[in-house]
Order: structure tokens, then C-alpha cells, then sequence
């Protein structure tokens, strides 16, 4: 799955890409800092099973700390958004080009009302946050609206005449966005449309439908960002404001900070972790030991820095995944190669058995004949939901 990191320049896109990624995209304080995407992997935390085995994991694909799995998330850091990109303002079209295969948006604000619309800076308090929440939405569904509206008359009548279910020409007509048959299904009953006539459906009727496909298909989390910059009260109100959409008080710079300071051995600390620990106080500057006693303070006031459980609140919230083990000896939870629990998958929520045979091997799905749970060893059905955190063991056919 991959997330896309989104939001007008200059409110600290790049630098929360690099918190999660540690990859070093080029930050600036101005616009369109980031031209061509950066892509990169984060992860995101689930228990490992190994301690109810009592035995130490052999980790593959996800890294195993403490008794915690992380598991990998592709993120895409993209240009900067302006009022009007869907008309091609700004780096407009190629940004909602760049997001087309993502599964959702992390949008990162400037919670200290600094940015004005076009990323230049302005006095603090004088930009409201809610309002940047509000446009980011209008942008996108524009966006999707544009596509939607391609020969749309033609097509519409093309499916009227020929009797297509309206679920299958919406599923068609949007292929590259992602857009998959539930969520199709969850749009058109939140947009109260013909679906009989789409050569009926009006310009805001098609609008509505494409704001609520978005909702329902590339959900959105907001990354309340330079949160040290503000009261907590203020991030309660903006939270409000935006509300159904997840709001998270961020600040990039101080995860992006603690990360580095890890990584040389300075501080011992867990992404999203309360606090931290100076490893040798004598290997630190007069600057440096002020910095982190600044940092010590703003994980006091937020109780972290907010990224990490930005991010996992969106994938195992509005984006249902769960995290699965597969195993080929179920009372061993051990691979053909005796490792333990070498791999862990991020899976939608109530995915079947066989759905997820065919996410490990095309083989394990092709020739899936059951699976076993590894801790009730069970046999379960093609159809049966894996659950979260599940060892499983795929039976086939040979």
C-alpha cells in the first residue's frame, strides 16, 4: 500500500517524509521546495506474535524491536498544492498525477497559521487550518471530477442503452485511481443519485459523487504540523473544525531531529516514544544538549511528537489494515527454512483466506485447498476473514 503526503508548500511535507523514511528529501523554508516526487518506505508498529512463542523471531520484510514488528508502508512526497491546482495552478497537475495510485492522504498543515495559501510566509495566527483542511478537499474532488467528466455524455448513454450496472462503469471509468468496488458501492449510497439515468446526473451531482468516492476510497489524516507552536487548545479547535477527518498535532522537525540523533548514537529513542534517553551527555554540544532539552519539553506537552501515530492512525484506522503472519509449519510458526515468523503483511481488514494466499505467492493461491491457524489450528475456508495479527499456514493442492 502506499500513502501520499500532501498539503501546500511550505508547511513541512518533506520534512515529515524524511522523519519517517530517513531519506533526506531537500528541505527549504519556500515553495515548491519538492518538484519531482520522493518516494520511500516508513513503518508502522503491530505486537509480534514470538512472545507468545517464547521464541526470538528470525525477521524478513519487517524489523522486530522489543517484542515490536515494524512493518513497511510506501510513502510518495509530492509538489505542493495550490488553490486551482486541478486547473493547473502551481505544479497542480502533475501533484494530482503523482497521487493517482494512492491509498491515502496524509495532509500536513501549518498548524501555527504562518503559510499563507500560495506557501509564503505570513504572521502567525492569521491562516486558519481548517479552511486549508476545507480546500485541500474541494482540490481533490475537482480533480476527480475532471476525470469523471471526460466524454462523460457519451458514456453515460453508452450505459444506459446498453444496461451496465452504474458500479461497473464507475469502476472502469476511474481504473487508475484505485478506486475498488466497495468503496464505489459506500459512495453511491452516501450520494443520493439516479443510478438508472447518469445522463441525468448534473454537474454538482457528479461533483458529490466524486467527493464522496474520495471519502470512501482515499481517506484523509491530518498532520496538525509546528504543533510546538501552538496552544493544545488551538489544536482542539482545529480539530473540530475538520472533523470526521482524523487530526493529528505534529511536529515534524522534532521527530526528524530525534530519528537523526538515534541513528548517530546520541539519544536512545523508539519513534513514538514519550521520551528519550541521552545515551553519553558527554558527546554532546552546549547547542545540542539545549536542543534536546527543548525536544524533551515538547514530547511533555504532546506526549510525543505525533508522527508515528499519524501514520498508524491512518492505516489501521480509516484504511483497515491489519498486519498478518504466514507460516509454512503452524505449530513451529516457522518458514520452509525453519525461521521464525520471518515476514508480516499489511492486508485490508476481513480479507479472506485466499485473498491473502494469492498477497504472499500466486502459487498459495491458485492451488489454496484451506488454512491453519497457528494458534487454534483450525482449518479455515477460501472465504474465511484472517483476523488481526493471525499465523496462518497455507494448504495447497501440491
Amino acid at each position: 500500500m502506499e500513502v501520499g503526503i500532501v498539503g501546500k508548500p511550505n508547511v513541512g511535507k518533506s520534512t515529515l517524509f524524511n522523519a519517517l523514511t530517513l531519506l533526506d528529501a531537500t528541505m527549504a523554508p519556500y515553495p515548491f521546495t519538492t518538484v519531482k516526487p520522493n518516494r520511500g518506505v516508513a513503518a508502522i508498529r503491530c505486537p509480534c506474535p514470538h512472545t507468545e512463542l517464547g521464541t526470538p523471531c528470525t525477521p524478513g520484510n519487517a524489523a522486530c524491536r522489543n517484542g515490536v514488528r515494524w512493518v513497511p508502508v510506501s510513502l510518495v512526497d509530492v509538489a505542493g498544492l495550490v488553490p486551482g491546482a486541478h486547473e493547473g495552478r502551481g505544479l497542480g497537475n502533475q501533484f494530482l498525477n503523482d497521487l493517482s495510485v494512492a491509498d491515502g492522504f496524509v495532509q500536513v498543515v501549518d498548524g501555527s497559521g504562518a503559510t499563507d495559501p500560495e506557501g509564503q510566509p505570513a504572521p502567525p495566527g492569521s491562516q486558519d487550518p481548517a479552511r486549508e483542511v476545507d480546500w485541500l478537499g474541494e482540490e481533490l474532488a475537482y480533480w476527480v471530477t475532471g476525470i469523471f467528466e471526460r466524454e462523460f455524455d457519451r458514456h453515460a448513454k453508452r450505459v444506459e442503452l446498453e444496461g451496465e450496472k452504474v458500479e461497473e462503469f464507475l469502476e472502469h471509468r476511474f481504473t487508475g485511481l484505485k478506486f475498488p468496488p466497495s468503496a464505489i458501492s459506500a459512495a453511491l449510497r452516501e450520494a443520493p443519485i439516479d443510478r438508472d439515468h447518469p445522463s441525468r446526473w448534473s454537474a454538482d451531482d457528479r461533483h458529490r459523487l466524486a467527493r464522496a468516492l474520495l471519502n470512501a476510497a482515499k481517506p484523509r489524516a491530518v498532520a496538525l504540523n509546528k504543533c510546538d507552536r501552538i496552544a493544545p487548545a488551538r489544536a482542539e479547535e482545529t480539530a473540530a473544525a475538520v472533523a470526521p477527518i482524523p487530526l493529528v498535532p505534529t511536529s515534524a522537525e522534532a521527530e526528524l531531529t530525534l530519528r537523526r540523533a538515534q541513528r548517530a548514537g546520541l539519544v536512545d529513542y523508539s519513534p513514538g516514544d514519550p521520551t528519550f534517553r541521552v545515551v553519553d551527555a558527554g558527546r554532546l554540544s552546549t547547542a545540542q544538549a539545549r536542543a534536546l532539552e527543548e525536544l524533551r519539553a515538547v514530547l511533555a506537552a504532546w506526549g510525543s511528537t505525533g508522527v508515528q501515530r499519524l501514520l498508524e492512525g491512518l492505516v489501521f484506522g480509516p484504511l483497515r489494515r491489519i498486519v498478518v503472519f504466514p507460516v509454512e509449519d503452524e505449530t513451529r510458526w516457522t518458514d520452509s527454512k525453519g525461521r521464525v515468523l520471518p515476514d508480516a503483511f499489511l492486508v485490508p481488514a476481513d480479507t479472506p483466506a485466499r485473498t491473502v494466499a494469492f498477497r504472499v505467492h500466486t502459487d498459495l493461491g491458485e492451488n489454496f485447498l484451506r488454512a491453519i491457524d497457528g494458534r487454534t489450528h483450525r482449518a479455515l475456508g477460501a472465504d474465511h476473514p484472517l483476523a488481526a495479527g493471525a499465523v496462518v499456514r497455507f494448504v495447497t493442492k501440491r
